[in-house]
This record gives C-alpha cells, structure tokens and sequence, in this order.
C-alpha cells in the first residue's frame, strides 16, 4: 500500500483517538476550546514567521543571493498553517514544529545541503575516453 495513502487513512484514526482520549481526562468543551487556541494562535503567528521570512527573502534578493531556505521556509509556514487549520494534537504539533525557527531549520538543514552546491565546486569538465585516428586525406 502507498506510504501516502497509509498516512491520510492512519492520521485522522490517531486524531480521532487522541480526541476521544483527551476529552474523556480534560472534558469536552476544554478539549475543544484547545483546539481552537492552537488553530487561532498558529495561524497568528503563520502569518507573523510568514513575513518575517518574506522580509528576509526580499533582503536577500536585493544582496543578490538566492533566497533557497526562505523559499523552503515559506512553503513550510503555509503547510504549518494549514496543518494547525486541521483540528487535531497531532497536526497541531507537527505544525507548530513548522512553525518555530529553530525547529524548521533543525527539520531543512539537510535538504538544503543537497540541494545547494558549495560555490567553490566546479563540475565544468566532461569525463571520456578518445581514441587518435590518423587518415590519409588529414595529411
């Protein structure tokens, strides 16, 4: 079975459970009301980390340099968003993973190495073999 297919059945399944879970230990209304604080309060501060890294894509663009990790950064602050948007724990805490700097660059820092070339490596060569041949009209 597809990984992908696994997850978007499993997930709802381990929110639904942790829902019930929760509930039945704080109470209904609390376990709801938590789950509007965290879309509320994520969604804020989306929008806050959202232009903080917009900010900082524009500075970087007007250095000249490619904004890689703002790029990647701003995809993973609109996932966050909507993942905090999706009423759950565990969507909750993915998306507030997302969200906080430090975790997002502890989350990217090795898609960004694979992705980026070091300046100072250059690949400007053709690897090959060749053989001379000498013809009588090249004489």
């Amino acid at each position: 079975m597809n990984s992908i297919l696994l997850l978007i059945i499993l997930i709802p399944i381990l929110e639904i459970y942790l829902l019930i879970k929760i509930g039945s230990q704080i109470g209904a209304i609390t376990t709801i009301f938590m789950i509007f604080a965290t879309a509320i309060i994520g969604v804020y501060y989306a929008k806050y980390e959202g232009l903080n890294v917009l900010k900082s894509g524009f500075l970087q663009l007007s250095r000249n340099e490619l904004p890689n990790y703002e790029v990647i950064s701003g995809a993973a602050i609109a996932f966050a968003a909507l993942l905090l948007i999706i009423p759950g724990f565990i969507t909750d805490i993915f998306g507030f993973l997302l969200i906080f700097p430090i975790s997002r660059k502890l989350i990217f820092k090795n898609f960004i190495k694979k992705k980026t070339k070091p300046k100072n490596e250059k690949n400007n060569f053709i690897d090959g073999e060749f053989e001379d041949i000498e013809d009588e009209n090249d004489r």
